[in-house]
């Protein structure tokens, strides 16, 4: 997609985050065709001229109106520094690429607050959402990604929101890492207002990013429409928690449409709040468990989460000959040597050999012309006594 650049081209930009809504494709199809400029100049022209394609009338005295009570593309610029933030859009060196991925739907511009340069921290960023109303096992699942991520150098991206959102980003300041909180409202204007400490930590240590202007205000179609840029911005989006009509869901579906990993955790099976995750995991989102095995997935060849195994108990390293002499023997009581044997499917000789080898090794006792096994054997190789 082309870009454009200049002063008045920014200006416009700014502008038109007063009087478009994110994610209206119309307006991306104007930019596209006509530019910011001509596109800002025709709704400032109201009705002197016609009005620009794709759009009823209705919604274009609307635009019209919105033009007129907007204040000055300038009068925000300096809002904006005032809260230590600016304004990136396409064309600036800035401008994280794969946003363009959006097609006409990608951002105008964004508000960034925070130092660190936006598209070099979004070329290596996971998202982490969920429920907001989450359980315990959700914060500390958030948490716990947002930290993992962040330990191995990856950029947490997240909504702000309460719940698993605002664990992910704990998590990840928890660990001295990178953490971008993406607002549906002005930068200047945190929503919600219990999260202003954590919002302020966010924009000290990484960046807050949003594409309303200053002061403006979240509604619920905006919610919906930052999660489109949370997906875009990222490799890939992971789920923690989610009913079947949360709002973190249109995150993942926003992350398959365009291309990138869909992940989720899975939660107990008789939770309604992982209900949502559950569905996902059943069609074509992939199931992690920790930071590591979302790593794998996003991350360069090579970057392997641990093989996951059980523990390994004394019996696990016996030869297969003294494994099988071994398995043959009761739990309780004392063996003969030609019942281990018939038991083993070994000879007499060799049942022999391994009984004395299991002997060096603490599992079992003799007891006369009989075998059984050492209180050792019953309590530490095999837990409540049992074999199996």
């Amino acid at each position: 997609m082309g870009v454009e650049g200049g002063d008045d081209v920014r200006l416009a930009r700014v502008r038109l985050t007063r009087i478009v809504e994110p994610g209206w494709e119309v307006a991306g199809q104007w930019l596209r065709e006509f530019g910011a400029v001509e596109t800002v100049r025709r709704i400032e022209a109201g009705g002197t001229e016609e009005p620009l394609p794709g759009v009823r009338a209705g919604r274009w005295e609307g635009l019209v109106a919105r033009a007129a009570d907007a204040p000055p593309a300038e009068r925000d610029l300096t809002r904006a520094a005032a809260a230590g933030a600016r304004f990136v859009c396409p064309g600036d060196a800035e401008w994280p690429g794969q946003l363009d991925d959006l097609g006409d739907g990608r951002p105008v511009g964004l508000w960034v607050r925070g130092g660190p340069n936006l598209r070099m921290w979004a070329l290596r960023s996971v998202a982490v959402v969920g429920a907001r109303a989450c359980t315990d096992y959700g914060v500390r699942m958030g948490a716990s990604l947002g930290a993992g991520l962040a330990e191995r150098g990856w950029v947490v991206v997240s909504g702000g929101a309460y719940g698993v959102d605002a664990a992910a980003h704990r998590g990840a300041l928890g660990a001295t890492g990178a953490t971008v909180a993406v607002l549906a409202c002005g930068i200047d204007r945190i929503y919600p207002r219990g999260h202003t400490q954590l919002i302020d930590r966010v924009a000290e240590q990484g960046l807050v990013i949003g594409e309303l202007p200053p002061g403006d205000h979240p509604t619920p179609s905006r919610f919906i429409l930052r999660n489109r840029v949370i997906a875009a911005l990222t490799r890939g989006t992971v789920v923690v928690e989610a009913a079947y009509r949360s709002g973190a869901l249109g995150t993942v579906r926003w992350a398959q449409r365009l291309g990138r990993h869909a992940m989720g955790v899975p939660g107990p099976v008789t939770s309604s709040v992982s209900a949502g995750v559950h569905e996902l995991l059943r069609k074509e989102a992939v199931l992690v468990t920790d930071a590591a095995e979302v790593v794998e997935l996003v991350g360069e060849m090579g970057e392997l989460a641990p093989e996951r195994r059980g523990p390994v108990l004394p019996r696990d390293l016996l030869p297969t000959g003294a494994a099988r002499v071994l398995a043959a023997l009761p739990a309780h009581g004392v063996c003969s040597v030609a019942e281990a044997g018939r038991g083993a499917g070994t000879s007499q000789d060799e049942t022999i050999g391994r009984l004395y080898e299991l002997r060096s090794l603490g599992f079992v006792e003799r007891h006369g012309d009989g075998w059984q096994l050492t209180r050792q054997a019953i309590e530490s190789v095999f837990p409540g006594g049992e074999l199996f």
